[in-house]
């Protein structure tokens, strides 16, 4: 095994430790990884995908079980996102407006995790239209690049005031792993032509997204540690951009 895989390997563990932690699947974290490391395009956002799929399940299954979920919030801004991440999922990008598009992506999910969101106030309940409207824009983002949706949703829920932190977290898991469902189906032949060193990842990010969501649906949520990798993704980011 060369030092580039084993590099990923322990990567993709820590970044899924940190997002599962939150309720996240990571899928910006392991585009930032495998963007840094010279990872084609073309296998990137299918395997941020499949990653994602694994550890967002852990991380539903660990805050439902602790009671952090609320289905009425979850199901409208699902109900919006699956289709429109299928069709995402469908469209294959020129590599450099792709490049342009994660590089803004990872941005703005390094400036999610540098933020402590969280809700002070009794939540209300979001418009239906809303919760359609915004699952739809996020789902085709998701199919397009290659991510959940999660690391978005999270901080809208709470800006918003539509639920409190914990519960936004469970919800932004499950949304994630449909989300990935929908973005690998609609993107399934580049799924067929992934890297065999595809499941040492999938161990990695197994193992490491365990560790996460237990830790996180129940005491731990470092600020520091957060910031730390939103540095990271803003290095990522800006080099797609630029380079």
């Amino acid at each position: 095994m060369e030092g580039t895989e084993i590099l990923i390997i322990f990567a993709v563990f820590a970044v899924a430790v940190l997002y599962s932690s939150v309720g996240h699947g990571g899928a910006s974290g392991y585009l930032a990884v495998m963007a840094l490391l010279g990872v084609l395009p073309e296998v990137t956002r299918p395997t941020a995908l499949i990653l994602n799929l694994f550890v967002a399940t852990i991380a539903f299954v660990q805050f439902y079980r602790a009671g952090h979920f609320d289905w009425r919030i979850f199901l409208p801004f699902a109900l919006g996102s699956v289709p429109m991440a299928f069709v995402g999922g469908m469209i294959h990008l020129p590599t450099t407006v792709y490049k342009i598009i994660l590089g803004i992506t990872l941005m703005l999910a390094a400036a999610r995790l540098a933020l402590n969101l969280h809700s002070e106030n009794e939540p209300q309940a979001p418009p239906l239209w809303v919760c359609l409207l915004i699952g739809a824009i996020l789902g085709l983002v998701s199919g397009l690049v290659g991510v959940g949706g999660g690391i978005f949703l999270t901080p809208i829920l709470l800006l918003m005031n539509w639920t409190e932190t914990k519960k936004a977290a469970g919800i932004s898991a499950l949304f994630i792993l449909v989300n990935s469902i929908s973005g690998l189906l609609g993107n399934y032949a580049q799924v067929l032509q992934l890297p065999a060193a595809v499941y040492f990842w999938i161990a990695a990010a197994v193992i490491g997204g365990i560790i996460g969501a237990t830790l996180g649906s129940y005491r731990f949520n470092s600020l520091t540690l957060r910031r730390v990798l939103a540095a990271g993704l803003l290095v990522a980011g800006a080099k797609l951009i630029f380079t």
